[in-house]
């Protein structure tokens, strides 16, 4: 993309020249940063009062220059993959009755119906991959609440008796989620499922509902470092929490599970919305600064793995070129005030990994067992 010194030209602040370049230069190993509008050269050591400075300055210049990667990457490949893939042809979403205990058979049937239907057509255009996806779920053991095989998919799965159910939890999933890749999602609700059965009180029925109810962004795309996607799919998550109360009745406790960009999505959905515990798990931010700033009577749970990037992720948000890039104050600091639960020594998706930390912990917030969940 041409020389180091227009990398170190990338970077304006405050209308400034000011140049950050992670430490290395094209100067002889010199740095060069704004400080307070003059230019202020460290070089190999020396003027350690500036060396400080100038660290500041490059910390917020690398978040600068990551948020612009991110917009011209997803400038130049999100249209390319469109180009690559073109959308495969699916029926319109089944039409339903609202939603109740009820209902809930009627409702499980129809979506089965349409998603083999979705197969079907899939196939018809050689599309294999969606059409084994659309195949798996059409499968009569399977309880799809929504399904919509258009586009990127939607699928709204239910493991469990949710009319009965007194705890139920609710997955939020992060960026490059949909049906083409929905086998992992799954995966990561039926690991929470098959943990809650048998560590639930006697008498307690669980349920786990896994929710792909949004377009998820892409983890190389300018939508992760935005709450756009999240704003959009805030509506859709609340319209969710509502038929499950219609489904279950208002004695159901209920629990929003949210990893990675998901808690972003959860934090754009929690004011006044009718939950019992949120848990963000390898969140970026929620786009909050504070938990009482979600405005939710619900317990605010926070957990990140020994091994997750997401901790290099730096938590600020920034007006660039008019769009708020970020998503605030990392949920597991003090400064949030979540309660930080142990998540382990996993990785970004190592969360509802099968005996692990971070799974015991969560079917704890999710079966009100709060005094059982370990703190770091």
């Amino acid at each position: 993309m041409g020389s180091a010194s227009k990398y170190r030209r990338a970077v304006a602040d405050g209308g400034r020249g000011a140049v950050a370049d992670g430490g290395h230069g094209a100067d002889g190993g010199q740095v060069v940063v704004a400080d307070g509008g003059r230019g202020v050269v460290a070089d190999g050591g020396h003027r350690a009062g500036r060396w400080r400075r100038a660290g500041r300055w490059r910390r917020a210049g690398r978040w600068r220059r990551a948020a612009l990667a991110a917009l011209v990457t997803g400038a130049v490949v999100l249209p390319l993959s469109a180009a690559v893939r073109p959308d495969t042809p699916a029926p319109a979403p089944a039409s339903l009755a609202p939603l109740s205990a009820a209902t809930l058979d009627e409702a499980y049937a129809a979506n089965r119906a349409n998603a083999a239907e979705a197969s079907r057509l899939a196939a018809a255009h050689h599309d294999r991959r969606r059409a084994a996806a659309d195949r798996q779920l059409a499968a009569p053991t399977r309880h799809l609440l929504h399904f919509d095989g258009r586009g990127s998919g939607r699928v709204t799965e239910v493991l469990g008796d949710l009319a009965r159910a007194d705890r139920i939890a609710v997955l939020v999933p992060g960026s490059d989620t949909g049906l083409d890749t929905y086998g992992r999602f799954h995966a990561a609700a039926s690991a929470l499922h098959r943990r809650l059965a048998p560590q639930a009180p006697a008498g307690t029925r669980t349920a786990v509902v896994a929710w792909l109810g949004y377009e998820t962004p892409g983890t190389v795309s300018t939508t992760v470092t935005t709450t756009g996607r999240a704003e959009q799919a805030a509506p859709h998550l609340r319209a969710l929490v509502a038929d499950l109360r219609s489904i279950s009745g208002d004695g159901a406790r209920i629990s929003l599970l949210c990893h990675s960009y998901g808690s972003v999505v959860c934090g754009r959905s929690a004011a006044g919305l009718d939950v019992d515990d949120i848990a963000l798990v390898g969140s970026p931010g929620t786009g909050a600064d504070t938990a009482a700033a979600l405005h939710t009577r619900a317990r605010v749970w926070a957990g990140r793995g020994g091994d997750d990037w997401v901790e290099n992720v730096p938590h600020l948000d920034l007006d660039l070129f008019g769009t708020t890039v970020g998503f605030g104050t990392d949920p597991v600091s003090p400064a949030f005030g979540a309660r930080v639960f142990t998540a382990g020594d996993g990785g970004h998706s190592d969360y509802f990994r099968p005996g692990s930390t971070s799974l015991t912990n969560l079917a704890r917030i999710v079966l009100g067992e709060t005094k059982a969940v370990t703190h770091d």
